[in-house]
């Protein structure tokens, strides 16, 4: 069985600049503050107004709203905030947009071009892999993306929506809640990606009944919406910034529009909760990915935010198809992007 370590393992100095990045998790983490999907069950919404205006009119409260909640008074209205953000992604799913490839299908008949009718969970165990902060993880992976990157390191459940168990939404919350007791720092869920599954996730947090930091593990490619409905729900964003402003997005993932929507999505998700960004080195784009998203992160979240430049990318799936990635970094590439993220004065670099 795992167990929840003291904070002395998370390897963090309770007065360091990654603590106070990262202060609202670590709070959450350690019982010390509720959750967002708790205190969005616990905030009462208007059934009879306008769904969009009361969900906005709620989002923009919804912070200096946070702390007057408390676990030990937990009542739940007949109609909650997390009931309203349910009731809109519904609304969304028989149209869908969650992400923005804008497919407009009715997800309960059709899939869109995630390939996704039916969430399909491909594995949810204690990841120890995680970045420190997280360990243990409880990861929850789902089958399915809307990208189709040709190196995808799990291509075999990104690119296989069918490939995975069906888990009732109660049934999942059940597993979470074990994993939590069990000494889970969070769920996290992830994929492929999670946005096909937005409808699902928030369901499924309805019914958990232990205070634990949800983690949003994906691609950034949400929709404008989506963003607004996990405004108030997730915790912590860990996001997966793979490319600069140039074609690379379009050549090897398959998605147009990447920087213009990724970056409007990092700022929604920096104002809404705490933040891990992920950046994998790939051969090659130093230069047109990998200074670029650095430069950006400096100068638009500021020199304290959480950034893991990661050295790990291999050649896999169809990366052999394309000679600029066909092969593993050269460590001078890892090197150079790490001596720049410092020379940009990056601090909380992990």
């Amino acid at each position: 069985m795992w167990r929840m370590d003291g904070p002395d393992t998370l390897n963090i100095r309770d007065d360091g600049p990654l603590a106070k990045e990262l202060s609202t998790y670590l709070e959450i983490m350690r019982n010390k503050r509720l959750s967002r999907s708790k205190v969005a069950m616990m905030m009462e919404a208007d059934k009879k107004k306008d769904s969009w205006l009361e969900h906005e009119n709620i989002r923009s409260e919804f912070i200096e709203k946070y702390d007057k909640f408390n676990l030990n008074d937990f009542k739940k209205p007949n109609f909650s905030y997390l009931d309203l953000k349910i009731e809109l992604a519904k609304k969304i799913f028989q149209n869908c947009y969650f992400c923005e490839k804008r497919c407009y299908v009715d997800r309960n008949i059709n899939k869109g071009k995630c390939k996704v009718l039916k969430p399909k969970i491909a594995s949810e165990f204690m990841h120890m892999g995680e970045e420190a902060p997280l360990v243990p993880s409880h990861t929850v992976f789902f089958a399915g993306c809307n990208f189709e990157c040709i190196y995808c390191q799990n291509w075999d459940i990104s690119q296989s929506a069918n490939l995975g168990a069906e888990i009732a939404e109660e049934s999942l919350a059940k597993i979470i809640d074990l994993r939590r007791k069990e000494g889970s720092r969070n769920v996290n869920f992830v994929g492929g990606d999670p946005t096909p599954n937005l409808l699902y996730i928030l369901k499924t947090m309805r019914f958990s009944r232990e205070n634990i930091p949800l983690v949003w593990n994906s691609n950034f490619y949400m929709s404008e919406d989506a963003m607004k409905l996990l405004d108030g729900f997730a915790d912590l964003y860990l996001s997966d910034f793979k490319y600069g402003p140039h074609d690379c997005a379009q050549r090897l993932s398959g998605v147009l529009n990447y920087w213009d929507i990724v970056t409007r999505n990092h700022k929604m998700a920096k104002s809404a909760g705490d933040m891990i960004i992920r950046h994998l080195v790939l051969p090659n784009h130093v230069e047109c990915c990998s200074k670029p998203i650095l430069k950006w992160i400096k100068d638009n979240l500021g020199k304290n935010t959480v950034v893991n430049i990661m050295g790990q990318y291999r050649p896999v799936y169809r990366a052999t198809e394309c000679a600029e990635i066909a092969r593993y970094p050269y460590p001078e590439e890892i090197d150079e992007v790490r001596n720049y993220a410092r020379a940009m004065g990056l601090i909380n670099l992990i």
